[in-house]
């Protein structure tokens, strides 16, 4: 079947209209955007929180949309790694199970001499490999990247370049993008050619100052520099970076970069100091990959946006989304430098599942969105049953549902570190299930629309590429 017989049918399907704009629409270049956790509920805060009721994120302003389904194999709410991995394989796998058939059994892995999670279990019976975007574009002879704010051995970046049957087997996961190593996926040939994340630990060998680092003694940065790899540790290290090497840069010792209000603080907290932003990464991510005249797959994560929902701490999740929709606008802007129409260009932003934050009562309009509510015909702050006020954002499980309730103070809940309460006690904070929102825009965008299984967005790619 050719092609644009394939397109057509395509468009059919999904109850297009067949235009010959959306038959000729390949793309040579894909960046696909995934905040992690971003679901609308926090779309909408963030929206509210940096630009007012009636403004709009970057995200907001592409012009197609669509409903994304995100249920697992085997669970209502998903995890990050069977999510991610349905939208670069087209698979539904189990939770916990990153880019493997859907049969796959979620095994933990062991902990090695160090108390680490060392030791891989995934038994070589245990399900198979399914290919994902990433590895199709590097077989067409595309560049291909994979960047994020979390650990790179993290879910999300991991379902771009790996096949593992446990999410918590980064050990394992690092091996495999190690060309040539024991432990390397071959199906990314040459290797991925940007990489950029936290996380060194697990490319590093365990020693007195590195407690959580590899038991093997492999030192995998080593490998890869001696592959052609420039290895970068910090933002300067990333900007002086050569552009016609593969690169990768971790740039967190043993964990997942800043928040975005800590990265920025003054002074800056810890390692934030040295880190990029998610824009400045995703920049130089399109310079390198660029490089290669066959065009790209980038994926771009946004990953502690999924951090501080957890923590209920809704501050820093919509901050961080404020820096993951920054990174859209630097991506856009950077595309139309040589490609002002997007004509060979598609952005995809979606996210991989939804938190239980809620926007609460009836505050009026221009009331700051991390404050306690004010009702909008008198201004007066909302009250509760009990003749107490509450805040506009809370959650629907997690740690901080007090046994009493008390008056909370304006000021405290619109601090750096407050956490919102929340109503079904647990420890952590869980996903939702619900629906999040795809946007896309350029080249091929115009078949991301209705109501899709998060495995169709694959398809969509796919297509998008002409594989």
């Amino acid at each position: 079947m050719n092609r644009n017989l394939q397109r057509s049918l395509l468009a059919l399907a999904i109850g297009g209209t067949i235009t010959q704009s959306a038959i000729a629409a390949d793309a040579k270049n894909i960046i696909f955007f995934l905040g992690d956790g971003m679901g609308p509920a926090t779309i909408t805060a963030s929206r509210i929180y940096k630009y007012g009721e009636d403004g709009s994120l970057n995200m907001d302003k592409l012009e197609r949309t669509a409903r994304i389904k995100t249920f697992s194999n085997d669970a209502q709410t998903t995890d990050s790694a069977p999510s991610m991995a349905a939208y670069m394989t087209g698979v539904k796998m189990n939770n916990e199970v990153i880019s493997m058939s859907s049969e796959t059994v979620a095994t933990e892995p062991g902990k090695d001499a160090n108390g680490n999670l060392g030791i891989n279990n995934c038994a070589a019976a245990n399900g198979k490999a399914v290919s994902t975007i990433l590895e199709l574009a590097k077989a067409k002879g595309k560049a291909v990247g994979s960047i994020t704010t979390t650990e790179l051995t993290h879910a999300t970046p991991a379902a771009t370049f790996s096949h593992i049957c446990n999410r918590n087997a980064q050990y394992a996961i690092a091996a495999q993008v190690v060309p040539g190593g024991a432990g390397y996926n071959s199906a990314l040939m040459d290797g991925v050619d940007v990489l950029m994340g936290g996380g060194r630990n697990h490319f590093t060998p365990f020693s007195s100052t590195n407690t959580k680092g590899r038991a093997d003694g492999r030192d995998l940065l080593a490998e890869m520099a001696a592959k052609g790899y420039t290895v970068a540790a910090t933002k300067a290290d990333m900007q002086a970076a050569p552009l016609t090497k593969k690169f990768i840069g971790l740039y967190s010792t043993t964990s997942h970069l800043q928040y975005e209000l800590d990265r920025t603080a003054t002074p800056p907290l810890g390692e934030g100091a040295n880190q990029p932003s998610l824009a400045e990464m995703t920049v130089k991510a399109m310079d390198i990959l660029g490089q290669n005249a066959n065009g790209y797959f980038l994926m771009v994560e946004g990953g502690r946006i999924d951090h501080a929902l957890h923590a209920t701490n809704a501050k820093r999740a919509l901050v961080d989304t404020i820096a993951f929709d920054d990174a859209i606008k630097a991506a856009l802007d950077k595309a139309r430098t040589t490609d002002p129409t997007l004509a060979n260009t598609l952005i995809v932003v979606t996210a991989d599942h939804d938190h239980t934050l809620a926007i609460n009562g009836y505050s009026k309009r221009g009331n700051p969105i991390l404050d306690i509510t004010r009702d909008y015909k008198t201004g007066q702050p909302g009250k509760d049953a009990d003749g107490n006020t509450y805040s506009t954002l809370v959650f629907g499980n997690g740690p901080n549902r007090p046994n009493v309730r008390t008056n909370l103070d304006s000021a405290v809940v619109q601090g750096n570190d407050y956490l919102q309460e929340t109503g079904v006690k647990l420890s952590s904070e869980t996903h939702g299930g619900g629906d999040v929102k795809l946007f896309a825009t350029g080249a091929g965008a115009k078949t991301f629309k209705g109501t899709l299984d998060n495995t169709k967005v694959f398809t969509l790619l796919k297509n998008a590429f002409g594989f």
